[in-house]
């Protein structure tokens, strides 16, 4: 709990500290996105203009951050009106005070604890030394830590002294070094690791959550909702366009893609179509994150479903 309460302190001092700047004037939205293919839609809505298409006067200003807490630094310092990632991180933001709620989801996929292949058959089974590799504290990933542990041992925080913070491409490397005996990650990371025979999955995101989840969200601040709500129902319109491409037009997706991504097309191709991963703008799992977060203290007020929606 020591890494969250530095973490939210972080969150609490930007907002103080951050020089209140104008929100976007009309026709102009500014977005924040993050890396791996959960975030693909956006990817296509960027290369295709669909945005743009709607509404040629808007101007659409992108900005990509390695991780949640750079887009919600973003959103306080008013640099941002929209930004996506995993709903736990978005609720720490919104129980601090960040005026923004969510307009979409984005994305599900498959995401995991992946460790060396037989040598661990349970969570308990890792020592006082291990270390398991994730991309923050309050990341979807360390909540769906926790929600594990609670389920093998009723001790959500028992692997909170094992974590260390590193950014997905650096925690593979560290696991396929064995610089590390455990890594929570996603696509195509986890994909990457789990196809390699000497790898497994220990623990999947749905085994510890229980039941379904979405991944990825897009939150909007509030400010812009209400001063915009015509440029925002054509984001939304362009982001559903974008989802839908990805499904009706495979081979335009894979090259866009590729290219972005550097990534060869046939393991692209069998990466973002694999089972498992969905684009929708669905939001599902958040009355559960937002159940377990309160009852295990990474929430201080009582959020519900219809407080964190637009």
């Amino acid at each position: 709990m020591k890494k969250i309460s530095i973490l939210l302190m972080t969150v609490i001092l930007a907002v103080v500290s951050s020089c209140s700047k104008q929100n976007s004037e009309d026709g102009t939205i500014r977005i924040g996105e993050q890396y791996g293919l959960a975030y693909a839609p956006l990817q296509i809505m960027k290369e295709k203009a669909f945005l743009e298409e709607l509404r040629p006067e808007v101007t659409v200003d992108w900005l990509k951050l390695g991780n949640t807490t750079a887009i919600r630094e973003a959103v306080l310092s008013g640099d941002l009106d929209a930004g996506f990632m995993g709903i736990p991180p978005f609720l720490i933001a919104r129980d601090k005070g960040m005026e923004w709620k969510i307009a979409t989801g984005l994305s599900r996929a498959p995401l995991g604890l992946v460790v060396p292949v037989n040598t661990y058959s349970n969570l308990s089974d890792f020592s006082k030394n291990s270390r398991i590799a994730l991309p923050q504290p309050g990341s979807i990933q360390h909540i769906l830590l926790t929600m594990a542990a609670e389920r093998e041992s009723g001790d959500p925080a028992m692997l909170d002294k094992n974590l260390i913070s590193l950014k997905h491409p650096d925690g593979m490397n560290a696991l396929l070094s064995g610089s590390v005996d455990g890594h929570f990650t996603s696509p195509p990371y986890l994909f990457y690791e789990n196809d390699n025979k000497d790898f497994e999955i220990l623990v999947t995101g749905d085994e510890a959550m229980g039941e379904p989840f979405t991944f990825i969200i897009g939150a909007v601040t509030e400010k812009f909702y209400n001063e915009n709500p015509e440029l925002y129902n054509d984001y939304l319109a362009a982001l559903e366009k974008s989802i839908n491409f990805i499904d009706t037009h495979r081979k335009e997706t894979v090259e866009i893609l590729s290219k972005a991504y550097s990534m060869d097309k046939d393991i692209l191709s069998e990466f973002l179509y694999r089972p498992g991963m969905e684009f929708n703008t669905s939001v599902k799992g958040l009355e559960r994150f937002i159940s377990f977060m309160g009852e295990r203290g990474y929430l201080e007020n009582e959020l519900t479903v219809d407080s964190v929606l637009f």
